[in-house]
């Protein structure tokens, strides 16, 4: 049996971002990012291994909830939030993504 555990955190971005292997153009505002563990077991010690992470995103269209997970990797999500913090234009609003 093997035994795991998912933490979950938001994030935000205040731009429209990409990410790697994919094509769409995702709108500004605060996702839901869900990281799932596997446990290592180990004589001395106990940890943990990363195996996946996953983005949530909520979108309301023509008034019908719709949401997508999207798998992805903590280095492309790392990568697109820095963008994001370095992005020197003007913010966006968030009106498609719902608030989780």
């Amino acid at each position: 049996m093997t035994i795991s555990r998912t933490s979950n955190q938001t994030v935000t971005f205040r731009h429209p971002f990409q990410l790697s292997g994919f094509k769409d153009l995702f709108p500004a505002g605060k996702y839901v990012v869900d990281t799932t563990e596997e446990l290592i077991e180990s004589v001395s010690i106990t940890a943990y291994r990363r195996v996946s992470t996953e983005l949530h995103l909520r979108t309301k269209i023509n008034g019908m909830m719709s949401e997508r997970i999207l798998s992805v990797t903590p280095t492309d999500l790392d990568a697109a939030l820095a963008k994001d913090a370095a992005f020197l234009g003007a913010p966006s609003t968030p009106t498609d993504v719902l608030n989780p």
